[in-house]
C-alpha cells in the first residue's frame, strides 16, 4: 500500500512540475521573490495576509506562482466586481472548490455555473424571510445553552466556544427537534472532524488526500449514513418541521425536468451548509469579542444597547431591528477580518480584464481581506463600527464583499448576519470578556480567517 501511494505521489509531483504557466508571456507583472520550483508558496504559508496586502503596489492584476503554475490575483475592487458578476466566464474552480466537491458534490456553494441556476432556485426557499423568525428561535435556544454553562472567572478558549455555539446552532436549524440528543451529539462530533480535516484535504494534492486520516474518512461515512437515514425518516413523516431540511425536501423547480433535489444532493447541501456556515460565523464572533475588549468605549455602548433592548434575556428575532450597534459591530468585524479571506475562479474562455487578456483555463485568485484592506480604502485598519452609520465612511458596494457578490453571492448572508447578531447580543447581555495579559492573538489563515490564541476571562454582568 505504501509503495503504491509513493508512486502516486511521484506521478502527481511530476505532473505539477511539467505543467506550463498559462500566463508566462502575459503583460501582467509577476510578484517579486518567487522561489524556484515553489514560487510564492512559502510566502502564502508563512505570512499570507502580509503577502496579499503588498500585491496592489505591483498593479491592479498581479501574477503569483504556486509551485510551477501561475495564478492571477485581482487587486483592484472595480476589476474584481467584473469578475464576480460574470460567473459564466469566471467560473467557480481551483483547489478549494475542486477538493470540496469530492466531499459535498455539486452543492450550491461550490457547484460550477452549469448547474448553479437550478440549484439556486431549489435552495432559495430555505432562506425566505418568512422562515427567519423560526430559525432565530432555534438559534437563541442553542446560543443560550452554551452561554449558560460559563462561570464567573472562567478562562475560555473563545474560538472553541464560538465554534461549539455555531455548530450546535446550525445543526439544530437543519434538523430542529426531530432527532434525539444522542444522535445530534454524534452528528456534531463527526461534523467537527469533517471541518478540521477538510482544510487538509483542500491544500494537499489529490494523491496525498489519504493524509487526512482514517478518522476523517470514518466521520464522513457516518455523516452520510446518518443524513441518508434522516432523509428516509423525514420523507415518511411528511410534516414541515420548520427547519432547513424540510425546505430542501419540499423544494420544486418548475423550470427543469429535474425539478427536485435528490437524496444525494440534499446530503451534499446539508454538509456544505455546515462547512460554509460554522467556521465563518464562529470566527467572526471570536474576532468581534476580541475587538470589543480592545475598545472600551465601544464595549460600554454595546452593553448599554443590549441592556436597554434585552434587559438580561437572550436576543430574539424581534430584537434585531433595535440592536443597531450590535449589527454594525458584526459588519465592521467582517470588514476587518473577513472569513473568506482567499477564493478562486477559473476562466472558461479568454477574457479581457483591465489592459490584460486572461486565457481560458487560468486560475484567478481574489479575497475579501485584500479588497477590504486595499490602499484606496479610508482608515482601512481602524475598528470603527460607526462608519456604517448614514453619512459614515463605509466602503463602496464593490469594496465590501464578506459574502462575495454577483450571482454567486452567498444565499445565506441574511441567515448568517442574523445568527451572528443574536450570538453577540446574547453573550454581551450576560458576560464581559476580558483579554488575558500577555496572550498573543494572531490571525490564522486556513480555510477561514480566525483568531488563534484567543483566550479570555469571563466576568458575569449584572444589570445597572
Amino acid at each position: 500500500m505504501w509503495f503504491r501511494r509513493c508512486g502516486s505521489v511521484r506521478r502527481s509531483v511530476r505532473a505539477v512540475l511539467r505543467r506550463k504557466s498559462l500566463t508566462t508571456q502575459s503583460s501582467i507583472p509577476l510578484a517579486p521573490r518567487a522561489v524556484p520550483l515553489l514560487g510564492h508558496t512559502v510566502a502564502l504559508l508563512r505570512r499570507p495576509l502580509d503577502f496579499l496586502a503588498g500585491l496592489p503596489a505591483h498593479g491592479d492584476l498581479v501574477r503569483i506562482r504556486i509551485g510551477s503554475a501561475d495564478a492571477v490575483v485581482v487587486c483592484d475592487p472595480v476589476l474584481l466586481d467584473r469578475v464576480l458578476r460574470d460567473d459564466r466566464t469566471f467560473d467557480k474552480g481551483g483547489p478549494l472548490f475542486d477538493r470540496a466537491r469530492t466531499e459535498v458534490g455539486d452543492s450550491l456553494p461550490v457547484c460550477p455555473h452549469a448547474v448553479h441556476r437550478r440549484l439556486r432556485r431549489l435552495v432559495q426557499p430555505s432562506f425566505q424571510r418568512v422562515r427567519m423568525a423560526g430559525y432565530a428561535a432555534i438559534m437563541t435556544e442553542q446560543i443560550r445553552a452554551v452561554v449558560d454553562r460559563w462561570r464567573d472567572g472562567q478562562t475560555l478558549d473563545i474560538l472553541a466556544e464560538t465554534t461549539t455555539m455555531a455548530s450546535k446552532t446550525l445543526v439544530a436549524t437543519m434538523f430542529s427537534d426531530s432527532l434525539p440528543p444522542d444522535r445530534l451529539r454524534r452528528i456534531l462530533d463527526d461534523l467537527l472532524i469533517l471541518m478540521n480535516g477538510m482544510y487538509l484535504r483542500i491544500i494537499l494534492p489529490p494523491a496525498l488526500g489519504w493524509l487526512a486520516g482514517p478518522r476523517y474518512r470514518r466521520a464522513v461515512r457516518r455523516l452520510r449514513a446518518q443524513m441518508s437515514r434522516i432523509i428516509v425518516e423525514r420523507r415518511a413523516d411528511e410534516r414541515d418541521h420548520g427547519d432547513l431540511l424540510s425546505t430542501l425536501l419540499t423544494a420544486r423547480d418548475p423550470e427543469t425536468d429535474a425539478g427536485y433535489l435528490s437524496d444525494e444532493e440534499i446530503i451534499g447541501q446539508l454538509l456544505s451548509f455546515v462547512w460554509a456556515g460554522t467556521e465563518t460565523t464562529s470566527g467572526t464572533i471570536a474576532w468581534a469579542l476580541h475587538l470589543i475588549a480592545e475598545h472600551p468605549e465601544i464595549e460600554r455602548r454595546l452593553f448599554a444597547e443590549v441592556d436597554a433592548v434585552l434587559g438580561g434575556r437572550a436576543a430574539t428575532h424581534d430584537d434585531l431591528d433595535r440592536l443597531e450597534l450590535t449589527g454594525r459591530i458584526v459588519s465592521e468585524t467582517m470588514r476587518l477580518w473577513p472569513a473568506a479571506w482567499m477564493l478562486s475562479r477559473v476562466t472558461t474562455a479568454d477574457a479581457e480584464l483591465g489592459d490584460a487578456t486572461i486565457p481560458a483555463g487560468a486560475t484567478i485568485i481574489f479575497g475579501a481581506y485584500l479588497t477590504h484592506h486595499h490602499p484606496g480604502q479610508h482608515a482601512a485598519d481602524t475598528f470603527d463600527p460607526d462608519r456604517w452609520l448614514p453619512g459614515g465612511d463605509a466602503p463602496q458596494r464593490n469594496s465590501y464583499i464578506p459574502f462575495s457578490s454577483g450571482a454567486r453571492k452567498c444565499m445565506g448572508d441574511a441567515f448568517s448576519l442574523m445568527e451572528a447578531t443574536l450570538m453577540l447580543a446574547t453573550i454581551a447581555s450576560r458576560w464581559r470578556l476580558r483579554s488575558i495579559p500577555g496572550s498573543r492573538v494572531r490571525p490564522k489563515a486556513t480555510a477561514v480567517l480566525a483568531p488563534a490564541g484567543l483566550r479570555m476571562r469571563a466576568q458575569e454582568r449584572s444589570l445597572p
